[in-house]
């Protein structure tokens, strides 16, 4: 059995995949509504009770205001701007701070969702 939290997070920013043919709709620029959740887990809380203090997470929110919202991914990204790269990339920065971070998934509109799990 494992304890496991989760937090969601917002920003918008804009992308195109260069790499996709022409006539593909996500090869001309545009943007989205990112929705991002972030989840932590461990086998038992700590002695406060918590996997992780919510308010912990508030660092991510900075890193994402200060990163990610309203900037063109593109210059952001190394890889190609899809959602599944955009969660690998979120999860290596939580990961790095967290080691409870377990997943994180990344959603572009309200019915598409990429999550990476190791």
């Amino acid at each position: 059995m494992s304890f496991r939290i989760r937090k969601e997070f917002h920003f918008s920013a804009s992308h195109r995949l260069s790499h996709l043919p022409d006539d593909h709709p996500c090869a001309r620029l545009h943007g989205h509504n990112y929705v991002v959740v972030v989840e932590l887990s461990a086998e038992a809380p700590g002695p406060d009770g918590f996997v992780r203090d919510y308010r912990e997470l508030a660092a991510f929110k900075d890193h994402i205001d200060e990163t990610l919202d309203h900037r063109h991914l593109d210059d952001v990204l190394d890889v190609p701007s899809t959602a599944e790269n955009l969660a690998r990339h979120l999860f290596d920065w939580c990961a790095a701070r967290w080691p409870e971070t377990s997943a994180v998934a990344v959603s572009e509109t309200p019915k598409t969702w990429a999550e990476y799990r190791p």
